[in-house]
């Protein structure tokens, strides 16, 4: 197995913002994926390792990238141009969602896999629902949006890998 590179408090990046992603609906929120390993994602880190029984030292290395399940593929991020089935789960999943977790004003989209204006306007009408930056793009924080009560995420509708399958 390949896993990331070794991280520990005070990087910042991708991969920061990958391992923070796999840590939702364990020890952070959608809110946090920042990118920046700083004392939240430390402790949040530190939790996780306490309750797998790993080293609890804040640093995720090989063992905590192997529990997290960072070796799966990242979710693709998907914005205006971006075509094929998992745009297609996404506009259904968004039509379907209309009113709970993105607005109910927005007329149904057209589920035809292209991601095109129409689309990127309800991505952002949920990412404002949300409260966080409404740019259009389908990153590691929208797919950690949660979506209902008993604690999906975007992710988990749209059938895309990468999150709570470890």
């Amino acid at each position: 197995m390949t896993f990331p590179a070794t991280i520990s408090q005070g990087d910042t990046g991708p991969v920061v913002r990958w391992a923070q992603y796999l840590l939702v609906r364990i020890t952070l929120s959608y809110e946090q994926i920042d990118g920046i390993f700083g004392p939240v994602t430390n402790g949040a880190v530190e939790q996780f390792q306490q309750d797998n029984n790993l080293t609890v030292d804040g640093i995720v290395g090989p063992a905590t990238w192997a529990a997290l399940g960072g070796d799966q593929p990242e979710p693709p991020t998907l914005e205006e141009g971006s075509s094929g089935p998992v745009v297609s789960a996404l506009q259904t999943v968004l039509n379907e969602g209309r009113g709970d977790f993105s607005p109910d004003s927005n007329p149904l989209l057209l589920v035809d896999g292209d991601f095109g204006p129409k689309t990127a306007a309800e991505v952002e009408g949920t990412q404002q629902t949300g409260g966080i930056v409404a740019d259009g793009i389908v990153g590691l924080q929208t797919w950690a949006l949660p979506v209902h009560a008993a604690g999906q995420v975007l992710a988990d509708l749209c059938g895309v890998r990468g999150h709570g399958s470890h």
